[in-house]
């Protein structure tokens, strides 16, 4: 018997008898007869289910369904309605009933097939309010992780916010350097100086001396005013210098002067200037190397790498990212959830661009979902590709057109996410049809 419990609200004892001898062979079932009854049972258990009789005696179904959602908001309900009473139960579901059941029940199978999407639903709901609970428990500096490999990177950042020491940040891209100093810097004593962070790759060598330094007017052509240089806008806050491995030999020189005496000059101004900048540094480049082949001073290297912060990879720390999942989504979709299938692909995917990566991903996913729940069709294709299984024959090798079909049907509803009226749709038969093959088969949707 599984550990999930239904609990089946009715006046009726034939109705509750006869949703118990259905569902007691795979659930745990209780029963109660009035609203009140049910509520000092769910103050006491928690039920994945529970089945909502519209007429009960003194409160109401509508009624024990608004403080169910008050008690339990991860439990899901099903009510139970007359025939030619649909009205209400739209009323119902309205309230966030998972659905509704017509007396008499006239498709048991049907009836078995709600129940189980109704129990995932609930566990989708309470995985994700877990999530949300974690999450705020994993976020330090504006950054999510509770891995341990994360919890070493809040501690250095911690520790070197105190202090005014030169900090080298290592990490491939998309890990979230600049979020990490951005972090030191608003957490020490010159948070109320700026921020100033310059891509020492993304700027013409040419222009990158200006870019650092700034320039008098006329020093080159088309320096037609002076500009003061982003170390001066630092001046009593933080430089960030990001891709410092692209940084061209002479500008090393320069920028190991600054470090030295805190001095530099102008381009075209023989002035020397003073600045009190802290620098922070990355790269995701290997500087040791870079040292060994001559593409970087050793004396530089030294200066800046007196504390190095090394970032993992996502990949090397996947329990951040049902975290980090959940972060983007009250993003770019605070009304989403993610389905069970569609978590598991992002925890086997490798992330070769990191967390970065994974927020591009989660943002279309939201553009593209066309329902409250990601599915694993919502993700980019080639994330898709990686999960899509292929068609099989039957595992013990049997040949026989039962056994083919069996396999087949199984394949389309899990393809389709066992969503009846579309496999029906695809394997060409009607909806009473595919129940009867799924009972005649013994199939059931894998937890």
């Amino acid at each position: 018997m599984a550990g999930e419990r239904i609990l089946v609200v009715d006046d009726e004892k034939l109705m509750r008898e006869y949703l118990r001898e259905q569902f007691e062979q795979k659930y745990k079932v209780d029963t109660a007869s009035n609203g009140k009854e049910a509520l000092r049972m769910i103050e006491e258990e928690v039920y994945d289910l529970v089945f909502v009789d519209l007429r009960l005696p003194g409160m109401d179904g509508i009624e024990l369904i608004r403080r169910i959602n008050e008690l339990s908001p991860g439990t899901q309900t099903i009510v139970i309605t007359a025939y030619g009473s649909v009205e209400s139960a739209v009323e119902a579901m309205k309230l966030g009933a998972f659905d509704y059941i017509q007396k008499p029940i006239q498709s048991p199978e049907e009836l078995e097939l709600k129940v189980e999407r109704a129990i995932e639903r609930g566990k989708l709901l309470r995985e994700n309010l877990y999530l949300r609970r974690e999450l705020k428990k994993a976020v330090s500096f504006n950054m999510v992780g509770k891995s341990p490999k994360m919890q070493e990177v809040f501690e250095k950042i911690a520790a070197v916010a105190k202090t005014d020491v030169t900090v080298l940040i290592t990490g491939e891209t998309g890990t979230g350097k600049e979020l990490v100093a951005r972090a030191i810097h608003e957490n020490s004593h010159r948070k109320e100086g700026m921020f100033v962070a310059v891509n020492c790759g993304a700027l013409p060598e040419n222009l990158l001396e200006s870019e650092l330094f700034g320039h008098e007017k006329g020093a080159f052509t088309g320096a037609y005013k002076r500009e003061i240089g982003r170390f001066e806008l630092a001046n009593g806050g933080t430089i960030f210098l990001d891709e410092i491995g692209e940084l061209p030999l002479h500008l090393q020189v320069k920028l190991l002067r600054v470090l030295e005496t805190g001095e530099f000059q102008r381009v075209g101004s023989p002035r020397t200037l003073k600045t009190d900048a802290r620098v922070i540094a990355a790269t995701n480049t290997d500087l040791e190397k870079a040292v060994e082949e001559g593409r970087f001073r050793k004396d530089l290297y030294y200066r800046l790498n007196v504390v190095q912060i090394k970032l993992p990879p996502l990949r090397e720390r996947r329990e951040d990212i049902p975290l980090l999942v959940q972060h983007f989504l009250e993003k770019y979709g605070p009304d989403k959830e993610i389905a069970p299938e569609t978590m598991k692909i992002l925890l086997s995917y490798d992330w070769p661009g990191n967390v970065r990566e994974l927020e591009n991903v989660i943002e279309s996913s939201c553009v593209l979902c066309r329902t409250n729940v990601i599915t694993p069709d919502d993700l980019p294709e080639y994330l898709r590709e990686k999960a899509r299984p292929r068609r099989r024959l039957p595992p013990d090798g049997d040949m026989t057109l039962a056994a083919v079909e069996r396999e087949h049907i199984k394949f389309v509803l899990e393809q389709n996410n066992w969503n009846i009226t579309r496999s029906a749709e695809i394997l060409g038969i009607d909806r009473v049809t595919l129940y009867n093959k799924i009972k005649k088969y013994g199939l059931k949707r894998e937890r």
